[in-house]
């Protein structure tokens, strides 16, 4: 059985033909990938895996974690945490909610960070029923080397595209999530 699926289609007068999605990729790689989604998930899937392998290489983070970091079984999903946890400590579905995963997703990431030694579950002061997710001491190490991390891939990316290239870039992106 062949179907087809029919493209909806703007009369020529609105859309010229070279506008169609069956003209828009032609050869090449086209309009979805070629597309600024595209671009912001490059460079954060750059970004993020310059970041790591310069923690992988910081004489401040503990062994075991640096051999995690480079061997890339830390990955952009647990600097989730490392982005999004308070200093003084979050319940879980806070943290899910600023990282914008699912609380099971969440938990999980938790669960390994905790296993590593990043954080631990404490109990809530202002809740008995609660747990609220906090960066141990190496945790804390964790975070200065990621900061550090952070700074020098922005550092990187200014040199690479400029300085006003970059500022336009954070400024840019900056309003757009807001």
């Amino acid at each position: 059985m062949n179907k087809t699926r029919e493209v909806a289609r703007k009369p020529a007068s609105v859309a010229p033909r070279s506008e169609t999605i069956d003209a828009m990729d032609g050869d090449g790689p086209g309009w979805r990938q070629a597309n600024l989604g595209h671009w912001m998930t490059q460079a954060l899937q750059r970004f993020d895996a310059r970041v790591m392998f310069l923690m992988a290489r910081n004489e401040d983070v503990p062994l075991a974690l640096s051999n995690l970091a480079a061997r890339g079984c830390v990955g952009a999903s647990h600097i989730h945490i490392t982005r999004h946890l308070a200093l003084k400590g979050s319940r879980l579905t806070e943290l899910a909610a600023r990282a914008n995963v699912s609380k099971q997703a969440m938990g999980k990431l938790v669960d390994q960070c905790e296993a590593w030694g990043l954080v631990e579950r404490l109990a809530d002061a202002r809740d008995a029923r609660a747990r609220r997710i906090v960066f141990t001491p190496v945790g804390l190490s964790w975070l200065k080397a990621f900061g550090q991390a952070v700074a020098q891939a922005e550092a990187e990316l200014r040199e690479a595209v400029g300085a006003e290239v970059a500022t336009v870039i954070a400024i840019g992106l900056e309003a757009y999530a807001a």
